[in-house]
């Protein structure tokens, strides 16, 4: 397990579940969901995200299930994620800066208000550009360069071009490849996975002695075996 995070300029805080401050690990059974928390916030008007790495009993990581924000202006992210198979597993919280969900917003503030509408189609297009070097998928990447060229055709009307790059297949494509900066990631907690019984199976502790009989107070196992 690392001992430091990767610190960044993004902080993480309050990763839940946790117990004894990772010192003992959190418990689940095979195919349980659970949800995992934690604080995350970004600096002045950035726009931040965050995604959950679970880790199996190999060492292997599985793919990050992306986080959302549980209130608008909390702070407070979660994601449900499923464990598979039987043993110790870490999680840990990764969080990001988010540069092209900023630039959407201020872009459908600006763009309709005729402010600085040049400039902040450019700067759309040069982000654009850039997180289609990640997309591994070739229509998907297609897809987010044409809305860079979109975003760069002075012979449509500003809207035009703004809305050529807020279609669902440009949202799906960078939804599952995002541009992502700062990246900074938590301490990896433990998570200890269990078989499916260990969720509703109890114990029941049985002590022969104290099954005897009048003649013979101090219970041996045959007396136990009668009663």
């Amino acid at each position: 397990m690392d001992a430091q995070p990767d610190t960044g300029r993004i902080p993480i805080v309050d990763v839940r579940p946790v117990v004894e401050c990772g010192r003992r690990p959190a418990k689940a059974v095979s195919g349980e969901t659970f949800q995992v928390t934690a604080t995350v916030f970004g600096e002045g008007h950035d726009a931040v995200a965050a995604n959950v790495v679970l880790r199996d009993p190999g060492g292997r990581p599985g793919p990050w299930t992306p986080m959302r924000e549980l209130a608008p202006g909390s702070d407070r992210w979660g994601a449900h994620v499923t464990p598979g198979e039987i043993g110790h597993w870490t999680y840990l919280v990764e969080a990001w800066s988010d540069p092209v969900t900023a630039w959407r917003r201020a872009a459908e503030i600006k763009v309709p208000a005729g402010i600085d509408i040049g400039l902040v189609l450019e700067e759309g297009a040069t982000l654009y550009e850039r997180a289609a070097a990640a997309v591994p998928e070739p229509a998907g990447r297609d897809a987010v360069l044409a809305a860079a060229n979109a975003l760069r055709d002075e012979s449509r009307p500003p809207a035009a071009r703004l809305a050529a790059a807020l279609t669902p297949e440009v949202d799906s494509t960078l939804a599952r490849y995002p541009l992502r900066e700062r990246l900074t990631r938590s301490l990896p907690q433990p998570l200890l996975v269990e078989r499916k019984r260990a969720l509703y199976g109890s114990w029941y502790e049985f002590f022969p002695r104290s099954e005897g009989t009048p003649e013979r107070p101090h219970g041996t196992f045959r007396t136990a075996a009668e009663r």
